[in-house]
């Protein structure tokens, strides 16, 4: 399924029903009083975050949402049923604004939440209502209330507890996978990932805690290059940002420079990411000058926390599971 995380719909709610125009009639009252019922409300329209949900890709087919009318009052004061609600499913990070004032409406946090984002409209009352001491027959009711009508546009920002970033091919499928149940495409040509991924990690020694794979940024990301902003967002939500690098492939001459391109891109992009809690993970220890290379990224960095791993064989990964863990 293709990664969707932006999306335009139209929702109206329902109209509610009409009142009733009724009389009591019996056998021993021909000339009984109004007794017309009130009509029904009109169908809300839901928003509710589910956790099963993991894209938008769902409006891209369906983009026009309608609730159904209530029904209208009958006699003998009987009012008419209210219309169902129709509920529209999201995921959870699903951002829902109003398109024409762009007021956001509401932020999807957690699973089952929900948000009424068209009233129904309200039932019409019947005509006893309008019965007085002067007009004891009305003959009238009142029409339902019209539902609403209103274009949301709604912005999916990933929920996870650690972001990992790095550029393409720096093994951030592979590790994701050994340290989750998540199963990323993997293969060696660059932009693999083509959508964020998202596992749960799991230890003995601490509580559990989702981890993202950010799909690879390039030197210019933030101005769209690449796959571009539209996977930056997705970092902002995060807690702690890892940065992946391939150390086996590092410039000897200025091994930083892997780690200053991604941070150039997060502060050109938000200032507020290069902010957040970060290490850096040095991948692919198993390979030649492997050892070399982080020897020489320490020296030129000290002050950087950084860990030693390798994916392919699981050196050093349950500790940085833990470490990682403890950092939330």
């Amino acid at each position: 399924m293709k990664f969707i995380d932006e999306a335009f719909i139209n929702v109206q709610s329902g109209d509610g029903g009409k009142g009733c125009v009724s009389f009591r009639r019996e056998r021993c009252v021909p000339r009984g009083g109004p007794n017309g019922g009130d009509g029904g409300r009109g169908g809300h329209v839901i928003l509710k975050a589910v956790p099963e949900k993991r894209t938008l890709y769902q409006f891209r087919f369906q983009r026009q949402f309608k609730a159904g009318k209530g029904k209208n009052g009958l006699g003998s004061h009987k009012t008419g049923a209210n219309a169902d609600d129709l509920v529209i499913e999201v995921p959870v990070g699903t951002i829902v604004a109003d398109t024409e004032t762009r007021e956001i409406l509401t932020d999807f946090k957690k699973a089952h939440q929900s948000y009424i984002v068209a009233e129904g409209g309200r039932g019409g009352k019947g005509n006893k209502h309008f019965a007085t001491s002067t007009h004891r027959t009305p003959r009238f009711s009142q029409p339902g209330e019209s539902g609403q009508s209103r274009s949301l546009h709604l912005e999916l920002k990933l929920l996870a507890d650690v972001g990992l970033i790095g550029l393409p091919n720096a093994g951030k499928s592979t590790l994701i996978s050994v340290m989750t149940a998540a199963r990323p495409k993997i293969a060696d040509y660059p932009f693999t990932t083509l959508t964020p991924s998202i596992g749960i990690v799991q230890t003995d020694t601490i509580e559990p805690y989702a981890i993202a794979d950010i799909p690879g940024i390039i030197e210019g990301a933030h101005k769209g290059i690449g796959l571009g902003f539209q996977f930056l967002k997705h970092i902002e939500r995060t807690r702690v940002l890892v940065h992946l690098i391939d150390v086996a492939a590092m410039d000897i001459d200025n091994p930083l420079t892997d780690y200053q391109t991604i941070m150039t891109e997060l502060s050109s992009y938000n200032p507020s990411l290069s902010q957040k809690k970060q290490i850096v993970v040095l991948n692919k220890m198993d390979l030649p000058d492997a050892n070399r290379n982080a020897n020489l990224f320490q020296k030129q960095a000290p002050d950087i926390e950084i860990y030693q791993i390798s994916a392919a064989t699981g050196e050093g990964i349950k500790d940085l599971a833990i470490n990682l863990g403890r950092m939330i």
